[in-house]
């Protein structure tokens, strides 16, 4: 396969994956504002602020609406939604001898919702279940219409990735509110995690079982765990089943980080859940630029901000 073509693929998975998980990241803090008089709307705004890499405007007041605009509407901001649909757009467009008529169909016509206007004039909640729908159906044509080749690979790869990182970056934001249940429940409802994780803990709430189910769980494909795994698959998959060793510096990369969430005692990570998020987010960043050494001639010079180094 074309490097240029494995590199779109790789990033129209990431890039609608993200638009989704930061729409729910969204979701989660706004609710926790409304839902709970307590909750000091600055102090949580500029908290969502910081974990997903964006610098507060000195001297302005930091509110629901300057968060929805730097990470939702604002195409010149690099991590709102309306940015990474445009970016999917345009990653589709390079390969678009490659996608299926439905997939472009559903990718362009989530882009022009940008351009006209009727992105931004939609307000919450219907700016999130309406990206979370687009999403779903990108990603369901992708998966009703792609032959399983090396482009679903990359596809899949690009997705899980992304999932791994934003999953981080929604338990962070739901450790910060220490003591806050409703934070938990909210954040088990921005994944569509509620209904699983209480069949799962027959029905018992706790922070806890949140963290676990939404770190370690093998079965959900939104946890971390799932999402690693599911990374590793499809290198593997691209290495042709290497028998010794690993050529491929982001397998050792997302093995270990697995390793690590899997075999440390749960008391150990939740210790310091927004301190093990970022080194979980690092870890998909040095991924990803592995990736790109091995397998993509060029670069689309895509930074995802939101890690410190």
């Amino acid at each position: 396969m074309l490097s240029r073509i494995a590199e779109s693929l790789f990033w129209i998975g990431r890039y609608v994956e993200r638009a989704e998980d930061t729409a729910r990241i969204l979701d989660v803090t706004t609710q926790l504002i409304l839902e709970e008089g307590r909750t000091e709307e600055e102090t949580t705004c500029r908290t969502l602020l910081s974990i997903m890499g964006v610098d507060a405007p000195a001297g302005a007041r930091v509110d629901t609406a300057l968060v929805m605009e730097q990470l939702a509407y604002d195409t010149n901001s690099p991590v709102s939604i309306a940015a990474a649909l445009g970016a999917a757009r345009e990653s589709a467009r390079r390969a678009r001898e490659t996608l299926s008529v439905p997939m472009w169909e559903a990718l362009n016509t989530t882009y022009r919702a940008i351009p006209t206007g009727h992105f931004r004039a939609l307000r919450p909640p219907a700016t999130f279940h309406w990206v979370r729908d687009r999403a779903s159906l990108i990603n369901g044509h992708a998966s009703a219409t792609m032959t399983r080749d090396e482009g679903w690979q990359f596809f899949v790869l690009g997705r899980s990735i992304e999932r791994a990182d934003m999953t981080a970056r929604l338990v962070a934001t739901a450790s910060l509110a220490t003591g806050s249940g409703t934070s938990w429940i909210t954040t088990l409802r921005a994944c569509g995690a509620y209904d699983a994780f209480l069949r799962t803990y027959k029905g018992l709430e706790t922070e806890r079982g949140a963290a676990e189910f939404l770190l370690l769980d093998r079965l959900f494909p939104r946890s971390v765990v799932h999402s690693l795994n599911r990374a590793d698959m499809c290198l593997e998959a691209l290495e042709n089943g290497q028998r010794a060793g690993f050529q491929n510096d982001a397998q050792r990369l997302l093995g270990r980080t697995r390793a690590e969430l899997e075999y440390r005692s749960l008391s150990d990570v939740v210790a310091d859940l927004p301190t093990e998020m970022e080194r979980l987010q690092r870890t998909c960043a040095e991924a990803t630029d592995s990736i790109s050494r091995r397998f993509f001639a060029g670069s689309e010079a895509t930074t995802w901000h939101g890690v410190r180094s």
